[in-house]
């Protein structure tokens, strides 16, 4: 399927004042289709997660900025961060009158603060749900899995973080619209993911299954491929447990040998080796039915980049090269 693109907001680009030219601006996610930059092996760590429900807008930076409450949002953040974990808000989709504009606030005070506790580990995969009457209660929720109620039912979130970016907003929002047509129970749209310009992004939990660019494809059917087990390596990321230079090998795993199984390619270890002139050099062995693979790979910096709509210094991320790849 064509890359879709975003309306032009006539925004300077980064550089004109110098240069005397006013190159098209264009938003962060078009610029990244416009290079092809690499999906594979750009999912952001993420061994367990502590997500809130907050029903109300959500600032720049979520829990941590107005109208949410930002002593409160300063406190539970620390807590989950020091605990190892990530935070997220999530939200339903849709637009809802009583939404709060803070905890407690005049217009519809939210009357119930869910949370889930989200383990995406290997082997521990597991989605707990609980909920608190009063916004600071959250800050007494046991961070070990140990409390709330265990669900079998996944968690599709979509970043649909308009403050954060405007792809994420726009790209993200058509998303969370499709995919909750065909799983509303599961669908919800979150705060961000990282990887702006890969909008529109999910995360499928309780496996932590990143996905980008997937407003170019169809999300109800990435979301089956996981209900089957499956990944679908077009729009695949890589998943949150797992280190960059493994979810770089295993994308070239399934490149080479067809396995989409979740599960498929399990990492035994991985070696950072000095690849020299500024590169460095990864050995990753996996592991799948047939016995042990092994991939050497190559990590170099890209060419500078505006990772972000709101970016105004170019920066290099990390892609992944493959040297070879042999049982």
């Amino acid at each position: 399927m064509s890359a879709s693109r975003l309306p032009s907001t006539g925004a300077p680009s980064p550089g004109e004042a110098e240069t005397g030219e006013a190159p098209e601006w264009l938003p962060c996610s078009d610029r990244s289709r416009e290079r092809d930059d690499p999906l594979a092996a750009t999912g952001g760590r993420g061994l367990q997660w502590f997500l809130v429900e907050y029903e109300g807008a959500w600032g720049t930076r979520a829990l941590l900025d107005p109208p949410f409450d930002v002593e409160l949002g300063a406190a539970l953040v620390k807590r989950i961060e020091s605990a190892g974990m990530r935070p997220l808000a999530i939200r339903r989709t849709g637009r809802h009158p009583e939404r709060v504009d803070r905890p407690g606030g005049a217009r519809g005070t939210q009357q119930r603060w869910r949370w889930a506790f989200v383990d995406s580990r290997p082997g521990h995969e597991t989605v707990r749900w609980g909920e608190v009457a009063d916004p600071h209660d959250l800050l007494d929720v046991p961070l070990d899995g140990s409390s709330g109620a265990a669900s079998d039912q996944p968690l599709f979130a979509v970043c649909a973080h308009a403050r954060h970016d405007q792809c994420c907003a726009v790209r993200g929002r058509q998303v969370v619209a499709r995919l909750a047509e065909a799983y509303p129970e599961e669908t919800w749209e979150c705060s961000h993911l990282g990887g702006d310009r890969f909008a529109g992004t999910m995360v499928l939990f309780p496996h932590g299954l990143y996905y980008g660019r997937v407003d170019d494809g169809d999300a109800a059917r990435i979301a089956e491929s996981y209900l089957d087990g499956r990944v679908e390596e077009e729009w695949f990321r890589g998943r949150s447990s797992l280190t960059h230079p493994v979810q770089a090998a295993q994308h070239f795993a399934r490149e080479r040998f067809g396995d989409t199984r979740i599960e498929a390619y399990a990492p035994l270890d991985e070696a950072w080796h000095d690849g020299g002139e500024g590169h460095a050099r990864w050995t990753v062995r996996l592991h799948d039915d047939e016995g042990t693979i092994t991939v050497d790979l190559t990590e170099a910096l890209s060419d500078p980049l505006l990772s972000t709509c709101a970016a105004t210094r170019p920066g290099r991320v990390r892609q992944w090269q493959l040297l070879t790849l042999a049982r």
